[in-house]
């Protein structure tokens, strides 16, 4: 496996960070014990960079896979908080739920312009204060704007952003693909610590793997990227790739044989929670119900998380 340090957070992560979204109840919906078994295969991997998040419901499986490993572990969470005792309330939520006294790296997450980073204000001067004591080591943002990158950038107290970068753009909110790296650049040159994500574009790069991973992974900007895993053959095709290793055409098959969908239950009251919600603008209510109406979902389970009927699936 190969490190990096984290822009000037003095934080040492694996190239590859496992995200954990993948696994959670919002998509896969693993077992604990299969769940917590695969993040342990990738520590055992040299993996030490986990992403995960108040959303993700992910936390018991992080929380099982780590006891009794010896090694350090780096730990990234996110919330939607935008209040100081909201914002500490989700701090002490991941400690106790984690068991780790230090969380590395906690975010805002999801920032969408300047203005939402303005209204995270509260928020975000809780996190520097919790950095003071010792609670977290590292703020953070994440976000799937140019502008929320351009922002965060200039901003003395986030040392950690985590931009959406895909070879083809895919998922962007705003700009294009060569402002997105041009804001990624120019973020690395400022001294922030930079871990990508949807690499694959929400698995809609999958036949491309081999060149998507390629791409972010050959960034000089990012220090990491994270990568959603449900299987061990995901993880290992993830390696090989890192590692300039052809991956072998067993494997390859394993990873591209099962496309993802999203899935509507017919009982969906049409209430338009996930339509707001879509950070990606594509769903709508049909007939009453909620559709995907346009091409390029990435399969985030946003929309999922505020269905209060669990009428939506990742599939």
């Amino acid at each position: 496996m190969k490190y990096k340090i984290l822009g000037q957070t003095g934080i040492k992560v694996s190239r590859i960070c496992f995200g954990t979204l993948t696994m959670g109840p919002l998509q896969a919906n693993l077992s604990l014990a299969g769940g917590a078994g695969l993040i342990r295969y990738a520590l055992e991997q040299g993996v030490n960079f986990f992403d995960t998040a108040k959303l993700y419901g992910t936390y018991p499986y992080l929380k099982k896979a780590l006891q009794g490993w010896p090694q350090p572990v780096v730990i990234s969470s996110k919330s939607y908080d935008y209040t100081w005792e909201g914002m500490k309330k989700s701090l002490e939520e991941a400690r106790v739920a984690l068991d780790r006294d230090t969380i590395d790296i906690f975010c805002l997450h999801e920032q969408e312009s300047e203005l939402t980073l303005a209204g995270h204000r509260p928020a975000l001067e809780y996190l520097e204060e919790a950095k003071t004591r010792g609670l977290i080591r590292a703020v953070g943002v994440s976000t799937h704007t140019v502008k929320v990158v351009k922002a965060a950038a200039q901003m003395n107290n986030i040392e950690v952003i985590h931009p959406l970068v895909n070879m083809r753009g895919l998922g962007l909110l705003d700009g294009t693909l060569p402002q997105i790296l041009a804001a990624v650049k120019d973020a690395y040159e400022n001294g922030k610590g930079l871990y990508g994500m949807k690499a694959l574009g929400g698995g809609n790069l999958i036949s491309q793997a081999e060149s998507a991973l390629n791409f972010a992974f050959t960034m000089p900007y990012l220090h990491s990227v994270a990568l959603g895993c449900k299987t061990k053959e995901e993880l290992d095709f993830n390696i090989a790739v890192l590692e300039g290793r052809i991956p072998s055409p067993e494997l390859v098959r394993k990873v591209r044989k099962t496309p993802r969908r999203l899935h509507f239950e017919d009982w969906c009251a049409g209430c338009g929670a996930c339509v707001k919600k879509c950070p990606s603008g594509l769903l709508a209510l049909r007939n009453g119900k909620a559709a995907l109406v346009g091409d390029g979902c990435l399969f985030c389970g946003y929309c999922a998380a505020v269905c209060p009927d669990f009428v939506i699936k990742v599939i």
